[in-house]
């Protein structure tokens, strides 16, 4: 393609001919050749498209032990695979802008990616970038065992917390002092699956024993996280528990939190077929919580056919809103919930039987790290 008579023409044209184009054709026509992407990712191109409308994805984490930051094969630059579940389509954004190893994306809120990487010292640092403008920016350094046992929490005005069983960490590039604020978190046990949903986090504990899981549902309300004067985060967890729940949580197995549609929680997990120890599920279930009436009903469950190839496999749940996304070792394909319909993803990146994480990525050309 450099070769051809297109990559003789003026840069000016090349932008008045792709700008009739959608913010999906463009991330795909970015992918065809050098030319293009180096024309498609300029910042002037970037300026002349910013009104495209976002578009709302599916991100993979890369599998774990890709992740390894031993590894002397890892590659110095990596890629986001997304998948567009509007078209279908996968898709993929290059990280090759970052001048860190090994990017490990982890979260996303209005259009911006966060990563771990290693910096040329070989110490881990979270970044922010938005991989379709190629921007990106540090937050301040922490230490390696952050990304090791935490979890990277992004609420809907970007401000950052990172969160273990013993303690929390928050910033905001709002703060007057560029720096993490740490405080305690004590809870009963390490965090499964946190979540962030308005002014309050939520993750569930297991305060049962080493023979036997007991799920409970933990909330802390975030307050005045601009205001470095008074206490940020209040240290004291919450176990929301209800009468009228009944045994919600012990029906459950290896359940997980995923934010649902405005102030709802999705809770997801295998639905026990008794309760004595290490038994069999009979499917997939998926439960809505309604914050505001403080109500748990069914939103659905996986149907036979699709569960039987998770029946036996270990799998991860990931996703929000109407989309839930399930990745089981082995399976081939990715399962998916979208919007009351069940369906099977395939073109997965890799050999397809690797277990994948992954999170909800709303890609914006508007958004600023």
């Amino acid at each position: 393609m450099e070769d051809s008579p297109f990559s003789r023409l003026p840069e000016d044209t090349l932008h008045q001919i792709f700008s009739s184009l959608s913010l999906r054709e463009i991330m795909i026509c970015r992918s065809v050749c050098k030319v293009f992407n180096i024309t498609l990712s300029s910042s002037s191109f970037m300026h002349l498209v910013s009104t495209r409308s976002h578009l709302n994805l599916l991100a993979l984490r890369p599998p774990l032990h890709r992740h390894n930051h031993h590894s002397r094969h890892v590659p110095l630059h990596s890629c986001i695979h997304v998948y567009d579940p509007d078209q279908n389509q996968w898709l993929r954004f290059s990280l090759d802008f970052l001048p860190f190893r090994s990017p490990y994306p982890v979260a996303s809120s209005l259009g911006l990616v966060y990563l771990w990487a290693d910096s040329p010292d070989s110490n881990k640092l979270l970044i922010v970038c938005n991989p379709l403008t190629r921007q990106y920016r540090v937050l301040p350094q922490l230490g390696s065992a952050w990304s090791r046992h935490g979890s990277v929490l992004v609420d809907s005005r970007n401000r950052v917390m990172v969160l273990t069983e013993l303690a929390a960490l928050y910033f905001s590039f709002a703060q007057k002092t560029q720096q993490w604020l740490k405080f305690s978190s004590n809870l009963p046990s390490k965090p499964r699956s946190p979540i962030v949903i308005s002014n309050s986090v939520f993750a569930l504990c297991d305060v049962g024993s080493p023979w036997r899981s007991k799920w409970k549902l933990f909330s802390c309300a975030v307050k005045n996280l601009l205001n470095l004067n008074v206490n940020v985060m209040n240290n004291n967890w919450e176990c929301l528990e209800r009468h009228e729940w009944g045994d919600i949580f012990d029906i459950m197995k290896r359940p997980r939190l995923i934010p649902g549609n405005g102030n709802n929680i999705l809770m997801i997990g295998g639905l026990k077929s008794s309760y004595s120890f290490n038994q069999s599920c009979l499917t997939i279930l998926i439960l809505r919580l309604d914050l505001g009436t403080m109500e748990w009903e069914e939103a659905t469950r996986m149907p036979e056919a699709m569960h039987r190839w998770f029946q036996d496999s270990k799998f991860k749940v990931f996703g929000g809103g109407n989309r839930v996304c399930f990745s089981g070792k082995k399976v081939g394909r990715l399962a998916l919930w979208d919007c009351s319909k069940w369906r099977w993803i395939d073109g997965v990146p890799g050999n397809g039987d690797e277990l994948f994480r992954g999170f909800t990525y709303e890609a914006r050309l508007t958004a600023v790290p």
